[in-house]
């Protein structure tokens, strides 16, 4: 079980520790315990109640009647009620509440909601991409276990599997030739397969080589499928200190092909070689999918 300060509850849930405190001594929403200096300490389950009382409170709800609810009408009161298709705020509350109970049936029904109502690349920007951000900031605090993230990385990658099955096929003759893949010893999947629907929802050709490709693998692709672009993301590998040799050598492999790098170390400082692009954020990503959009000439 993890414990929590009141700040990280005001990160995690958006309501500001001002009103948790209010809520907590006006309507009894949260019983903290306290450390020795007298400081407040929250659990998992406070966390999770607070979510949902947010949740419910951000839909017109009256403080005083959510105070009364126990915690099973809370829970029913949130997925009864999760309707309102821009709300994301309420959506990523509804899914951290339902990650901490290891509760999958409503981890899906509430990703399968948001997928019908949003689109899936809507549900991933708006709704998925923040819930994860939220999860790295329970990472920092040593308040989310393996198995947790384990469950919902899962889920989300489900999701966009078979979202992308169900795109209609593209003839890779007549389209731009993308070669996905992450690095020897990379397992962070999720953007990756994220970019991969992205392109072929927009009738680009995908060569998706996925996790753990050693670097030499590429030469022979390149070789015998003459792909437009190469695009990698690097989050945890290689090393640091080893980032600017390893495109490099990216870039020997397949010379004259478009390199596209995206991911936390693609942002170190190091010098880039030509015809390659550090892609800062996913929306610049999604920017240059639209740009090469459609049938190229052949």
């Amino acid at each position: 079980m993890g414990y929590f300060s009141i700040s990280d509850l005001e990160q995690l849930s958006g309501v500001k520790a001002h009103t948790i405190r209010v809520w907590e001594q006006r309507y009894g929403i949260l019983q903290p315990a306290r450390t020795a200096t007298n400081i407040r300490t929250y659990c998992e389950d406070d966390l999770r109640r607070l979510l949902n009382v947010a949740t419910l409170c951000d839909r017109g709800y009256r403080i005083s009647k959510v105070a009364s609810l126990s915690e099973e009408d809370l829970s029913t009161a949130v997925l009864a009620g999760n309707d309102a298709a821009h709300n994301y705020c309420q959506r990523v509350n509804a899914l951290l509440a339902a990650m901490l109970a290891m509760d999958e049936c409503q981890l899906v029904y509430l990703l399968d909601q948001a997928i019908q109502q949003l689109g899936l690349e809507e549900a991933i920007l708006r709704v998925a991409y923040p819930f994860l951000q939220r999860i790295g900031i329970m990472w920092q605090a040593g308040t989310v276990n393996p198995a947790q993230e384990h469950l919902i990385t899962n889920l989300l990658r489900q999701k966009m599997l078979a979202g992308t099955d169900a795109l209609p096929p593209v003839s890779p003759a007549s389209a731009r030739r993308w070669v996905l893949f992450l690095p020897e010893r990379e397992m962070h999947e999720l953007a990756l397969l994220f970019m991969n629907y992205v392109l072929r929802a927009r009738q680009h050709h995908v060569l998706y080589l996925g996790q753990n490709l050693p670097a030499a693998e590429l030469q022979a692709v390149c070789v015998s499928y003459q792909p437009h672009a190469l695009l990698t993301v690097m989050t945890a590998v290689p090393e640091r200190d080893e980032v600017g040799n390893f495109v490099q050598q990216l870039r020997s492999y397949c010379p004259g092909t478009e390199l596209y790098l995206y991911g936390p170390l693609a942002q170190l400082d190091f010098p880039l070689p030509p015809e390659t692009t550090r892609l800062a954020l996913i929306t610049d990503f999604i920017a240059l999918a639209d740009v090469g959009a459609g049938a190229v000439k052949v």
